[in-house]
């Protein structure tokens, strides 16, 4: 009777066993049938009809599978995350708002200048410009040995053009005047012009009584702007008997500079720099740049 009995709760607890387990469906297709021993966050072990066992991780199984295992208060927590939502169960997507902008209106046909003076910055720019223009007039006419107000007034009128006008103008040199002989001297020619006969082959020599060529006095000597170029080589080999101490010619003659607003009387030359001279004047020494010197002019000292 003991064995019958012993028997019998065996037979019924493989029958239990067989019909609580479970069919699970996997993502590949097949199916597991068995019983859940034990499970965690990574895999599920489940016990086999064929007496196996075989650990499944939770994203192999199928959605059907998930969904039944969810069904099960102790699997939901674990397989709710591998559950994919539904059409219907996704959230409404937010809704984009786009907020209107003030753009700036352009103009239809823009220019740089009507850009430039539409603002503060552009007009402020155009002034400098135009004051530079007045500039490069000025040191034009001072280079160039232009009247002044000539060469500033047509660039005012017409910037940028004027000052090219008279840059691309030559430098004229001033004619040399050649002093005429004086009529009855010796050597001139007779009233009308025209040499008599014989003339041409006439030769005065110059007597003991007339004074020679050695004892003729000097006679100015005038550089103007234009005819010459004023820097530091043209100061250096023309006036180098006035550097420093007089010397030579230059004690015989005295020096005069004419700028646009004064006439300098020079003592002597004190440096010459590459911009500018140092000059001793009766005041004292005086700084003058080579751009402001308009004439140079050399007089005879009277005995």
């Amino acid at each position: 009777m003991r064995k019958f009995l012993i028997f019998l709760g065996l037979w019924l607890g493989l029958t239990a066993g067989v019909f609580a387990a479970e069919t699970l469906t996997l993502a590949d297709g097949t199916s597991l049938s068995g019983d859940i021993v034990k499970f965690d966050d990574h895999d599920v072990m489940i016990h086999t009809t064929a007496d196996g066992y075989t650990n499944i991780a939770w994203s192999q199984f199928s959605q059907d599978a998930l969904k039944q295992l969810s069904a099960t208060p102790k699997y939901r927590p674990l397989a709710e995350p591998f559950i994919e939502p539904t059409v219907s169960e996704h959230p409404p997507k937010p809704e984009i708002k786009v907020n209107p902008v003030t753009r700036m209106t352009l103009p239809e046909h823009p220019s740089i200048l009507g850009g430039l003076a539409q603002s503060s910055l552009g007009l402020f720019i155009l002034l400098i410009l135009y004051g530079t223009n007045l500039y490069a007039a000025y040191e034009v006419a001072v280079v160039r040995g232009k009247p002044l107000g000539l060469v500033m007034g047509l660039s005012a009128v017409l910037p940028i053009i004027g000052p090219i006008i008279f840059l691309s103008q030559p430098i004229q040199a001033a004619p040399i005047e050649e002093a005429a002989p004086e009529e009855g001297a010796p050597g001139a020619p007779a009233s009308g012009g025209t040499p008599g006969p014989g003339q041409e082959d006439i030769q005065i020599v110059s007597a003991s009584w007339q004074p020679s060529q050695e004892d003729k006095k000097p006679q100015p000597q005038a550089f103007s702007r234009g005819a010459f170029t004023f820097n530091k080589r043209f100061i250096e080999t023309k006036f180098a008997g006035f550097i420093g101490e007089p010397k030579g010619d230059a004690k015989n003659f005295s020096m005069e500079i004419k700028t646009l607003k004064d006439t300098i009387a020079v003592e002597c030359i004190k440096q010459v720099g590459a911009t500018e001279a140092i000059l001793e004047t009766p005041t004292g020494p005086l700084s003058l740049p080579f751009a402001d010197i308009q004439e140079i002019k050399l007089i005879p000292k009277t005995a």
